[in-house]
């Protein structure tokens, strides 16, 4: 038979041993969690990094197809004349429509196996 300090540390030491494994479950729980946080927060920044990209070349585009004689945007019958010159200048009408190709996010980059990570 064990006596009763004996007894007492073979408590301690299985309290002590089963809150450190109790701890570190916590531990790795807590750390999982910020780290999916943190990349879904990552993929949300990187989708509106895309979007304003995205924004850039359409209003590049938008502004390389400014000159054009046949773009629809140029108002035939309506004219400006500049008092300076006296030149007309077709009007131009204030909305822009814009053809741009939609990108998934989810699915443009990949990983190895074809998940993204």
């Amino acid at each position: 038979m064990i006596g009763k300090f004996e007894a007492n540390k073979d408590l301690i030491q299985e309290l002590t041993s089963s809150g450190a494994r109790r701890v570190g479950n916590i531990a790795g729980i807590i750390t999982g969690t910020v780290s999916e946080v943190t990349r879904e927060i990552g993929e949300w920044i990187t989708d509106a990094i895309e979007m304003n990209e995205a924004a850039a070349a359409a209003r590049r585009d938008a502004a390389e197809s400014g000159g054009r004689e046949d773009d629809p945007g140029v108002r035939d019958g309506a004219e400006s004349r500049d008092v300076v010159t006296g030149s007309t200048a077709p009007v131009r009408e204030s909305r822009v429509v814009l053809d741009a190709d939609i990108v998934d996010a989810e699915t443009a980059d990949p990983g190895p196996s074809g998940k993204r990570y």
